[in-house]
């Protein structure tokens, strides 16, 4: 049943995940690609579209109302002085860079969008992080996958020579517990 309900709806489960926050939705696709449940190609294709789209509707909400935002939200306008900072020392990075650190995902661009960033500018490299983001993500999750797959392998191989181990620890530690409170018993 999950494994359909992947199949029927885990591009839309993408998209919804990558337009807004999504690293943990892009980890399990990238894991259900590595299952062959999904295409990884295309996983990669809709987080990186879904991203930038996402990230450029935060962006003109910070853009448009921005000023307001900051005013009403004491906890977004904290982290306007941060990201402020990393425009101003490091303008494309800082574009590029903001969907990786963790709370700015969504404040970010609204952030960049209130700090004046031209559109063009943010387009060009929201896209760029975005090309970069999704299949690295999608890979950690593919990769994971792979990981979990030979561990298995190798857990199955040695599954019943660690019954037998834990059987031995057990008995051992018994015997020793029974030997220990037979000493402890006053002779009768």
């Amino acid at each position: 049943m999950l494994e359909q309900w992947i199949h029927d709806w885990g591009y839309a489960a993408v998209a919804v995940g990558a337009f807004a926050e999504g690293e943990t939705v892009l980890l399990a696709a990238g894991y259900a690609a590595h299952r062959g449940l999904l295409n990884w190609g295309l996983v990669v294709l809709v987080a990186a579209l879904a991203a930038t789209l996402g990230d450029q509707f935060f962006y003109w909400i910070g853009r448009l109302w921005g000023a307001r935002l900051l005013a009403r939200f004491p906890r977004l306008a904290a982290q306007f002085p941060r990201v402020e900072s990393l425009l101003r020392r490091y303008p494309h990075w800082a574009i590029i860079g903001v969907r990786f650190l963790y709370g700015l995902r969504i404040a970010g661009p609204i952030i960049i969008g209130t700090a004046g960033v031209t559109p063009g500018r943010f387009a060009l490299f929201n896209a760029v992080g975005a090309l970069i983001w999704a299949p690295l993500f999608a890979g950690l999750g593919w990769v994971f996958g792979q990981a979990l797959s030979v561990l298995s392998g190798q857990v199955q191989r040695v599954e019943i020579g660690l019954l037998l181990l834990l059987a031995l620890v057990f008995v051992v530690w018994w015997l020793v517990a029974r030997r220990r409170g037979r000493r402890g018993q006053a002779p009768r």
